[in-house]
């Protein structure tokens, strides 16, 4: 669909990781750090006591984290032992979803001055390379001995294995920056297209070219018409929500310096280039389609009407004045395709293709509670192995068809789609194969996700994936009981298990569960999630909550 001119690269991977390299040539910055420490989880409900982002990762032969270090990291002349030689670029961990470059530099710049900061936001991680060593070692040092807190959280520090991060271009110099910018956008509840990144971009810099792309969750390419377009676009929109509460911007210079659209349709568009005609789909002669181009009801960019957002973040390095960015962009607002069963939009889905005695209403919930919340369940007397799904709106209707329509659960293959239904009527209620009822209402259970923005907001929608992440643990259980837990529900048990180090105080723990296979991960999820955990003494059980990692494996 879209190329990016760039030494041979076709896009660009997790801020500016290439696809592939040769061997012989240095590997890029983010893969050093990916040898050096383990991918912090992302993600977690606000019901959980322990942040993802407060565990450390396991010590390897490379690195050893700077809370680990003053626990245990001591030589027999009372000084820590590093087993990372001091470099003046500092590995950050534990972040905050909501963190920008700001952050950083409001909270280190006091261990001496800052000359660059590169984010990795689905890692929840950053390198921030200061002017020297002595900085560096302050800033390690410190976090040894007392917690250093970013944008409210507890961070981690340790040496990085590079002495100096790569930048796309001369990015000290800002008269000789880069173009084109990186878009990371977290937690994607509504649909990401080129109408949509032109409307944020454009109102702050002309923007001439837009390429997305899929690979670690969804991010952008856009091509601003100068490098103070970028700059200050950079500096408006870091950090800002395209939507209130989700589809936040993370962003970085890309490593091209320009793109190369080969057809304008959602997901690339060349704006020099306006009649940029679309490939067809196949050779030969195409038959004319039957109602024309679109729906009468789909608007022309797949949107509603504009509806004004949050404000543009203030807290940006560079500080913009009245005339170069409004104080509110308007951005239109998503409305859901219907094009997935021919019906209008609704906010009913019907699944197909259930198990008869291993699903009933509550492993539905389990599971499509993740993409939305549930108002109601019921099962089809007339239609064995089908229910209706009632979610709070179409977004979460279409979100579930996304991710879990053809996946394999218990044998079978789902067949998730839109209902022609709006609404689950509780009639013909009758008794499931496993003595549970066919209809059951969900609508004031606590372990729905998204009842408010900001608990919404704390969740990533993610795929299907063979590790879990677990969360709202009492710090008591342990792998053992947990396996246990496995085979009591007649579920395949993990092969391997992380725990995170959360602070002392906390009342609860989490940490990742990676099982043979996505089927096999999808299953215990589907059985195990909102499990009542109790444990001795204890006035009231711990409600165990999974959600899918954006790990791939552990």
């Amino acid at each position: 669909m879209s190329t990016v001119e760039a030494g041979g690269q076709r896009d660009e991977g997790e801020y500016g990781r290439a696809a592939k390299r040769p061997k012989m040539e240095e590997p890029p910055l983010e893969e050093k750090e990916d040898r050096a420490e383990h991918e912090l989880e992302e993600g977690e409900d606000s019901d959980s006591g322990s942040l993802p982002g407060n565990g450390e990762a396991e010590t390897d032969s490379r690195a050893r984290w700077s809370g680990r270090q003053f626990r245990s990291g001591q030589k027999d002349n009372g000084k820590d032992s590093h087993l990372i030689s001091p470099s003046p670029v500092v590995h950050v961990r534990g972040l905050c979803e909501a963190v920008v470059e700001a952050d950083l530099i409001d909270a280190l710049k006091k261990f001496g001055p800052i000359c660059y900061v590169m984010m990795m936001p689905f890692k929840r991680q950053a390198l921030v390379e200061f002017s020297s060593v002595e900085s560096a070692d302050r800033c390690v040092s410190c976090g040894a001995k007392e917690p250093v807190y970013i944008a409210g959280q507890q961070a981690y520090f340790n040496y990085s294995t590079s002495k100096r991060i790569t930048r796309p271009t001369n990015a000290d110099n800002p008269n000789s920056g880069n173009k084109v910018l990186l878009l990371s956008i977290q937690n994607p509840l509504y649909p990401i297209t080129t109408d949509v990144l032109y409307t944020v971009c454009n109102p702050i810099g002309s923007v001439l070219r837009i390429v997305i792309f899929k690979r670690n969750g969804i991010q952008a390419m856009v091509e601003f018409e100068s490098v103070q377009c970028a700059q200050k676009a950079k500096a408006a929109l870091n950090g800002a929500d395209i939507y209130a509460g989700c589809c936040t911007l993370k962003i970085e210079y890309a490593r091209p310096t320009r793109l190369n659209v080969i057809k304008n349709d959602n997901e690339s568009w060349d704006y020099t280039k306006p009649y940029l005609v679309r490939r067809e789909r196949g050779k030969g002669r195409q038959k004319q389609a039957i109602l024309g181009e679109h729906p009468s009801s789909y608007a022309d960019n797949g949107y509603g009407l504009a509806c004004p957002l949050l404000p543009l973040t203030t807290n940006s390095r560079y500080k913009l004045s009245s005339v170069d960015v409004p104080d509110m962009v308007s951005y239109p607002l998503p409305q859901s395709s219907p094009s997935y069963s021919g019906h209008a939009p609704s906010s009913v889905a019907m699944v197909s293709g259930l198990h008869p005695s291993k699903m009933n209403c509550m492993r539905i919930f389990n599971l499509f509670c993740l993409y939305g919340n549930i108002e109601k369940v019921k099962f089809m007397k007339s239609v064995p192995g089908t229910a209706l799904v009632e979610m709070g709106d179409e977004y979460a209707v279409d979100r579930a068809i996304t991710h879990l329509n053809s996946i394999k659960l218990f044998g079978k293959r789902l067949n998730v789609c839109v209902s022609k239904q709006h609404a689950v009527i509780p009639s013909q209620v009758f008794e499931l194969e496993d003595g549970s009822s066919s209809y059951k209402d969900f609508a004031m259970t606590r372990n729905n996700r998204f009842s408010s923005a900001g608990q919404a907001s704390k969740n990533i929608i993610q795929a299907p994936s063979a590790v879990l992440h677990y969360y709202n643990v009492p710090p008591c259980i342990s792998q053992d009981q947990l396996l246990k837990l496995c085979r009591e529900h007649d579920v395949p048990g993990f092969i391997k298990f992380k725990m995170f180090d959360g602070k002392l105080s906390s009342k609860t723990v989490s940490g990742l569960l990676e099982f043979d296979s996505k089927t096999e991960a999808v299953e215990a999820l589907t059985v195990l999630n909102h499990y009542q955990i109790r444990i001795p003494n204890g006035s009231n059980p711990y409600t165990l909550k999974l959600c899918f990692s954006t790990s791939s494996h552990l």
